[in-house]
Parts: C-alpha cells; sequence; structure tokens
C-alpha cells in the first residue's frame, strides 16, 4: 500500500506537542504561547499550534514570552463605500445610518465582506495601541454597528464579550456621528428643521445636533438612528444624500485611519 503523499511523516509532530515536551508544560499553555506569537520554528515565527515539526527542526520560545497579552481585542475598521457590514452574531441592532433608503440602503448582491479588509497588511501605521498584529486576532470576530454597502466609516469588530455586550445593549444610546456630503439647495430654514421639526416614519424626530462643515457636507450627531433617516431628513428640506461617512460611535472617533485600513481598541477607550 502507498503511503498517503498528504500524510505527514511519522517523525512529524505537532508543534504545541513538541513545545510542550520541551517546556514541561501542558499542551494547553503551548498552544497558547504558539497563538501568542511567542514561538518560531528555524528562526521563523509560527503562530499555528498544528503546524508540523521534526526532530530536526529548531523550535524555541521567545524570552520575553508571557500570557498577558492574550486578551480578546476590539478592531476598527475604516470601510470603504462598496463593501458590506452587517451584524455578526445573534445580537440585534438597529441599521447604521442611510441603510433602508434608495441607493442608501439597497444590500449589494455579491459586495465584497468589510471583514476581509481586516489582515495584517491592513494595519493602520499609525496606531498608537502598541499591540502586536496576531493571526488570533482575527478570529472570531462579530461586528454589532452595521453599515449600508454604500457608505463608509467606522465599523467595529470585536472578539470582546464585554464590548459586544455594550453595542448589542446600548447603541440605541449612543452618539453616532456622520459626515454627510448633499447635493441641492436647502429649503429656507432647511438647517433648523434638520436639528428639529422633522418627522420620520410619521413619528416627530427628537432634537438631532446638525451643522455645515462646508458647502455640500452636514455634520450629524445623533442617537437611535433609523435605517434610511438620514436620507429621508435632507430629502425633506431639499437636499440629496451623495455619500455618507461615520466617524465616531459614543465616544469612540475613527481617528486618521486610512480608508481599508483598522486600527485596535486601545485600553482606555469606552464607547
Amino acid at each position: 500500500m502507498q503511503p498517503n503523499s498528504l500524510t505527514p511523516p511519522p517523525a512529524h509532530v505537532r508543534l504545541a506537542k513538541r513545545l510542550a515536551e520541551q517546556l514541561s508544560c501542558s499542551r494547553t499553555t503551548a498552544e497558547q504561547y504558539i497563538e501568542g506569537g511567542w514561538v518560531s520554528v528555524d528562526g521563523r515565527v509560527v503562530e499555528a499550534p498544528g503546524a508540523r515539526v521534526s526532530p530536526g527542526q529548531t523550535v524555541a520560545l521567545s524570552p520575553d514570552a508571557n500570557l498577558m497579552e492574550l486578551t480578546p481585542v476590539t478592531l476598527l475598521l475604516h470601510k470603504p463605500a462598496g463593501y458590506e457590514a452587517g451584524l455578526g452574531g445573534a445580537a440585534q441592532a438597529p441599521a447604521g445610518p442611510g441603510s433602508g433608503h434608495q441607493s442608501h440602503g439597497s444590500r449589494s448582491q455579491g459586495a465584497p465582506q468589510a471583514v476581509t479588509l481586516l489582515r495584517a497588511d491592513t494595519h493602520a501605521a499609525e496606531d498608537a495601541s502598541g499591540v502586536r498584529v496576531l493571526q488570533r486576532h482575527f478570529r472570531l470576530l462579530e461586528c454589532f454597528t452595521p453599515l449600508p454597502t454604500e457608505a463608509s466609516g467606522l465599523v467595529v469588530y470585536t472578539q470582546d464579550r464585554r464590548v459586544a455586550r455594550k453595542l448589542a445593549e446600548d447603541i440605541e444610546s449612543l452618539e453616532q456621528e456622520c459626515i454627510v456630503t448633499v447635493s441641492g439647495q436647502i429649503a429656507e430654514r432647511g438647517l433648523e428643521r434638520l436639528c428639529h421639526g422633522l418627522s420620520f416614519n410619521g413619528r416627530p424626530l427628537p432634537p438631532i445636533k446638525v451643522s455645515w462643515q462646508n458647502e455640500n457636507r452636514l455634520r450629524f450627531a445623533l442617537k437611535g438612528i433609523r435605517p434610511g433617516q438620514i436620507p429621508s431628513m435632507c430629502e425633506a428640506v431639499g437636499l440629496r444624500v451623495e455619500a455618507i461617512k461615520r466617524i465616531r460611535i459614543g465616544r469612540v472617533p475613527l481617528a486618521k485611519v486610512p480608508e481599508g485600513e483598522w486600527r485596535f481598541l486601545q485600553g482606555w477607550e469606552r464607547f
């Protein structure tokens, strides 16, 4: 019987098993060291506990190794327009700004998933968190801050159950800040009406903070945003929405993250 070419030679063992034997520690601890980016094979860092190593290969643990950094992370992505960022996980939350209304709400068939932008090579260079990027940071991520495919801006992906619970339970009360590019001529007293005096879906809207950033950009800061609300409000005063960019959720800003890149939520930041 011919040996299966896909089966590793008998002498090869899982990296976690080899490390556990070297350190006289548990297999679980060995896996944590490996996933933490602290283990190298022949001088190259390997983050997969199941990787196979031969007796002749050198397996080494970094002298700086510790298990304190193996905590869940939260990633803040600057989503470009054209990528889909919907809810991940069982929690329910209102759709993001602009969705459900004309071109800003349709679910784009075949649109790429925004989560595919979360990779080591798209990590923002100006991330001040100091966190080392690991492959484990891109696993088991959930999104509770959906954003329409046609919109851009801040989308949050998290492994942290505390952050997930906060976003799932409090998204209605968290103020979201958006920059809205518009065209057309605003009606008389239109800005005043945007701030207070409009209705949506048959219900009066509460006071909202709206101001001009420049001649064709409005800044909206509002809570409990509903699908299609911003385009509907703008149309009510003679304006058409051309683009929506979310730049803040609660107290957490997008900051200087280039489009298509991401940063870590820092330890002191709170939504």
